[in-house]
């Protein structure tokens, strides 16, 4: 440790720190514009001039490293006097078009110009003229006279991103930032640019000209789409949600948060949105009113359970639902009689679990791992929060090692992040290829392998990595868990991580993967799996959150079969499966509805409506439990979703913000095997993740969205 004053004041700070970093320590502001501190230090804004004892000039606190003894002012007239003038130098060529900015309001070079600018300015020559840029769906270039070149974007690009789009290119007045040969900014983690610029230079082109920040509410919230459970910040203006940015939480997103969290919003002001109750007469739909729909619904499904019996019953719940409805649901299939319900709607294999698959350690730790193995994932499209951390890692030394199916999943380019070791091959011989690993490391510690497998070249360097370095883990992937072997995959899995004290768990896909299992949503003794409810078994369907034709595995054969059911509900936010329902009741999206998600580290997290519902939707909760008052079933009868909640938790939602250790598990009584499999794993696109990404618009217009189309057609 070193200790410095800072203005008076004694500070300690760790040997190698900068001024900056003893300055956050000690709660003393310095302006900046360039440093920040998730990305590298570049010291080219020059705001952070601080006037250091015995120096003869001041020095930019960002990247002057402490000593000891030093001496920093921060606020004495010389460093003052030098933050004026490059306030000065930085306003020469800026515009003068704070009115008209969409920064306005939120502009770190116009609060600071404020304190640091003058009431004139002393040059008259013309200002420079910046040609705006089209960089894709998401990021707006549309202004780049205002860019100050801080290079933060750049740095976010090459360093937490893990490629670098943009770039500076010419020097002097001509220096600008860009994208070279016309390319555009595809990065599932670009609209993280736009929160760091510190002016009006990058801005969200769907949300452009649309709203004044000082117009807006802003309310907290959590992502619905993957797995992370990233913190959101959802801002509102007139009941309409109009933008969604990050809020800070080191432990589970950080400063970050992907496109998809961003700009989905788009979708739940679209024309697809479902407001008020509908029932198929016929051929054609019917708008009705709740009483009318609901009881339609109880009618059916009482005549269906007395002509057929309860078994014939069954619920598809969709892993993005909130806990508190997964829990009702599965009351509901229950006190009806029906053991049908599950949410493994991509899965190829239904193992019985005894405990919650999870990603067996924490979030924060993927930063800092020495050694990973990834197992069927495209990691940085499934996780894009999980792989930044993983990139971290790999930054800092570490080595990254994957099992998967094609280059176009794995490797550098794909994963934007050096990968030392890649094993390819189907599917289908995943599990081949970790017995090859797993034969490696047995000879390497002289102990019984778990399967005969005579290793390769490049299996015995994977095994190498995973014997060395003290933080390791096993990462099972999307495809690895929809796998029809994915038992077997976890059996070998996990006795690697035995075998070289590595963590072994599960990415898992959604933002309530975890939250399903722990909750039961999966059948009961002698219930139906997903596959077989969605192979024509049901007489009645119920639909949670979900569209089968493409969030299942069977797809358009799922469609033909529950086609064929006598009666299909759908409790759905959009105009979805309406092809083959019979009734569609409109539920709330995340933004309309409190609830819980569990990420994929166990953590449950909470949050309530930021916004009314639309029309006559309403709560999926508030749904499920008036149809179980009409359905005469007990136990359900809950006034509230913070009532729903402290059921399933058994305790006081403040009490619990983790899923008991003891039902986290990824345990496996499976036996291995290396036998190869035809079947493909079904994996969901970045953008074809649930319903609400696949209908933003402005997500469905990007490089990914695209060629996964593409793919589709092909």
């Amino acid at each position: 440790m070193v200790e410095i004053e800072l203005d008076g004041k004694k500070v300690e700070i760790l040997e190698g720190s900068m001024i900056m970093h003893a300055a956050d320590k000690a709660g003393t502001y310095i302006p900046h514009f360039c440093y920040h501190k998730k990305l590298s230090i570049a010291a080219n804004c020059r705001m952070c001039l601080v006037d250091v004892e015995k120096m003869p000039k001041p020095m930019p606190a960002c990247a002057t490293p402490v000593s000891q003894g030093m001496i920093v002012r921060t606020k004495s007239d010389k460093a003052i006097k030098a933050q004026k003038s490059v306030m000065e130098f930085l306003l020469i060529n800026h515009p003068l078009d704070c009115p008209i900015c969409d920064q306005g309001g939120e502009c770190q070079l116009q609060d600071l110009a404020v304190g640091y600018g003058g009431s004139s300015s002393r040059y008259e020559e013309e200002k420079r003229v910046v040609f705006h840029k089209d960089i894709g769906p998401l990021v707006s270039m549309e202004e780049m006279s205002r860019c100050i070149h801080c290079t933060r974007c750049v740095r976010f690009g090459q360093e937490v991103a893990g490629i670098m789009e943009l770039g500076m290119s010419h020097r002097g007045e001509h220096a600008e930032i860009e994208t070279f040969v016309g390319a555009a900014v595809d990065s599932e983690l670009s609209g993280n640019m736009i929160d760091i610029c510190p002016v009006g230079a990058l801005t969200s082109k769907p949300f452009r000209y649309s709203a004044r920040t000082w117009e807006l509410s802003r309310r907290k919230s959590v992502s619905p789409h993957d797995s992370t459970g990233a913190n959101l910040i959802v801002q509102v203006k007139n009941n309409k949600v109009m933008r969604v940015v990050p809020f800070e939480n080191e432990a589970v997103n950080e400063c970050w948060i992907a496109d998809r969290d961003r700009f989905s919003y788009e979708a739940l002001n679209g024309a697809e949105r479902l407001t008020s109750p509908m029932i198929k007469q016929g051929s054609e739909w019917k708008a009705v009113d709740w009483q009318t729909a609901l009881e339609y619904v109880a009618n059916g499904l009482n005549q269906i359970k007395t002509n057929h019996g309860a078994a014939s019953i069954g619920t598809l719940a969709s892993p993005h639902s909130t806990l508190e409805e997964l829990f009702l649901a599965t009351g509901l299939m229950k006190g009806l009689g029906s053991p049908n319900i599950d949410y493994r709607l991509r899965n190829a294999e239904f193992e019985s679990t005894p405990g919650v698959r999870w990603l067996g350690t924490s979030i924060a730790s993927l930063s800092t791992l020495q050694r990973v193995l990834v197992v069927g994932s495209n990691l940085r499209k499934d996780h894009p929060l999980f792989a930044q951390r993983i990139r971290q890692a790999v930054r800092k030394g570490g080595v990254a090692n994957t099992i998967n199916s094609s280059t176009e999943f794995s490797g550098a380019e794909a994963w934007a992040m050096p990968v030392a070791n890649t094993l390819l091959a189907a599917p289908g011989q995943w599990g081949a290829l970790l017995a090859e690993v797993a034969a490696a490391v047995a000879d390497k510690k002289g102990v019984a392998a778990p399967a005969t497998a005579t290793p390769s070249a490049q299996a015995l360097v994977i095994a190498n990595s995973l014997l060395s370095g003290e933080r390791k883990a096993i990462l099972l992937g999307n495809a690895a868990a929809h796998h029809a072997q994915a038992a077997s995959l976890l059996a070998l899995a996990n006795w690697l991580g035995e075998q070289t004290g590595a963590s072994v768990g599960y990415l898992t896909e959604a933002a309530n993967t975890v939250g399903a299992q722990w909750v039961g949503a999966v059948p009961g003794q002698g219930g139906l799996n997903a596959a077989q409810m969605m192979s024509g078994s049901l007489k009645a369907a119920v639909l949670l959150n979900t569209e089968p034709e493409f969030d299942a595995a069977l797809g358009a054969q799922a469609v033909q079969a529950l086609s064929r059911a006598e009666m299909v509900v759908s409790l759905s936010p959009f105009k979805a499966n309406m092809a083959f329902c019979d009734v569609i009741l409109p539920i709330s999206p995340f933004t309309e509805t409190s609830g819980s998600f569990v990420n994929a580290e166990g953590r449950i997290q909470s949050f309530h409506a930021v916004v009314k519902p639309l029309g006559e939707t309403r709560p999926a909760w508030k749904v499920l439990r008036v149809l179980a008052d009409l359905l005469a079933v007990p136990g359900l009868a809950f006034d509230s979703s913070q009532d729903v909640r402290q059921q399933v938790l058994g305790a006081k939602p403040s009490e619990l913000t983790q899923v008991p250790a003891e039902r986290l598990s990824n345990a496996t009584q499976a036996a291995i095997s290396v036998a190869t499999s035809s079947t493909v794993p079904c994996v969901a696109t970045i953008y074809a993740l649930d319903g609400t990404v696949r209908r933003a618009p402005s997500l469905q217009l990007t490089a990914d969205a695209r060629q996964a189309e593409q793919g589709v057609a092909a």
